[in-house]
């Protein structure tokens, strides 16, 4: 395939989920509404002091799922990824409405990364090796690539999730790395993967006025935990997979504020009980009892 008409597939993806996701927003708020997902403020901890609807990642979910049914590459792998991101999107829905509880929420993500790894074959197998003494370049994971590859996932997917407590932060935070993992893809030859980060970028842009300060709808645990399970799963496909540097590297960078923060507050808490949230509860600062850690 000539290379204008690939740049012209990822302009495409990108511009169909921007204004997708943009035309979807409104009516997912009314959605929420109807269903009960709301953030009322019940403390202090909250910025706003309105009830505000949450759910607004379905509105991400499917302009980026329109744009990818028409653009992307729809191989084994990618249509796992998908299921996957389906059991996310789905979990994250009841978890806005219900407050669904840690260990619940936990082996539902499992689940989700493991149909990649276990059914599409998306697997860490090999890093740079670090040793100077070694005359090896790489160290392969072997039989530990799957709970790697699986903790990778479940890590990152949290990790997007824990920083959802300001206007704008993660869907800002998952524009920046979805756009930087496009350049990466093109350098790399990886067709496939821009387009699909073209459409994830497109789709959290599109969703970007409705969530900046003061934000009119937040995107809950629909949408935080599925933009961190699509950059994960991203992120060690293809030559993604193949060159270590890349695959553990790049992503680290990209993501280095998510996972900085997952760690800060796991450090910050440490063998404080966790506390399960409250229907319609939105803390407007990470916190780490929201996962039991």
């Amino acid at each position: 395939m000539p290379e204008y008409t690939v740049i012209w597939m990822i302009v495409a993806a990108f511009l169909v989920a921007g204004v997708l996701s943009y035309f979807f927003t409104p009516y997912v708020k009314k959605f929420a509404h109807k269903i009960g997902a709301i953030d009322v403020p019940k403390d202090t901890r909250r910025m706003h002091k309105e009830p505000i609807p949450r759910l607004g990642g379905l509105g991400i979910f499917m302009a980026f799922l329109c744009s990818i049914l028409l653009f992307g590459k729809l191989d084994t792998p990618m249509l796992c990824v998908l299921l996957g991101a389906l059991l996310i999107v789905v979990l994250g829905i009841f978890d806005d409405v219900m407050a669904l509880g840690a260990k619940l929420k936990f082996v539902v993500q499992i689940i989700a990364a493991a149909i990649p790894v276990c059914i599409g074959g998306l697997r860490i197998d090999m890093f740079t090796n670090l040793n100077p003494f070694s005359d090896d370049m790489y160290f392969h994971l072997g039989i530990f690539a799957i709970p790697v590859t699986i903790i990778w996932i479940v890590g990152i997917t949290n990790a997007v999730n824990l920083i959802d407590g300001l206007d704008g932060l993660a869907v800002g935070v998952s524009s920046i790395a979805a756009i930087t993992m496009l350049a990466v893809a093109l350098l790399t030859g990886e067709m496939g993967i821009a387009i699909t980060m073209g459409a994830l970028a497109g789709a959290c842009i599109g969703f970007m006025p409705y969530n900046l300060n003061p934000a009119k709808i937040f995107m809950g645990d629909t949408g935080s935990t599925f933009l961190g399970y699509m950059l994960a799963t991203v992120s060690i496909m293809g030559l993604f997979k193949f060159y270590a540097v890349i695959s553990f590297a790049v992503p680290f960078l990209i993501l280095g504020l998510p996972i900085f923060d997952m760690a800060n507050a796991i450090i910050r808490q440490p063998g404080r009980r966790a506390q399960p949230d409250e229907p319609g509860s939105r803390p407007c600062a990470p916190q780490a009892d929201r996962y039991g850690l």
